[in-house]
């Protein structure tokens, strides 16, 4: 199974937060797992990083750096990916959430999310 964080996701992941469920951890160590990474979750941090760091203390190079040493895969996004957002109800008005779940379908990946709106668009995506 291919898995894509959403960006929350990914750093609760990198920093072993008690946020993910021992039900998520199991499926994330489960034997055939993939796991993803977007590079749009790196945009989203350094944009937020940047702007109000208090909120979001980790920085976008230091998250890439901590995903790629635990083994996480890059998923770039590109074209195909973006024109998928157009193609997405209305669920949810974030951009970064928007095109992390156009990425997903595109990819035939599951996308891992905490964020109610996202888990709203069902297929593919894989709430808690």
């Amino acid at each position: 199974m291919r898995i894509l964080f959403d960006t929350h996701a990914l750093i609760w992941f990198l920093s072993d937060s008690p946020r993910l469920p021992a039900e998520i951890r199991d499926l994330l160590l489960r034997e055939g797992s993939r796991l993803f990474f977007s590079s749009i979750s790196m945009l989203e941090i350094a944009i937020k990083h940047a702007l109000k760091p208090a909120a979001m203390p980790c920085a976008a190079d230091a998250v890439c750096a901590d995903a790629l040493a635990s083994g996480l895969e890059e998923m770039p996004f590109v074209s195909r990916h973006a024109q998928g957002v157009g193609a997405l109800p209305w669920i949810h008005r974030d951009p970064f959430d928007r095109m992390l779940v156009a990425q997903a379908r595109a990819e035939g990946m599951l996308l891992l999310s905490h964020d109610a709106d996202v888990i709203r668009y069902g297929a593919g995506v894989k709430g808690f």
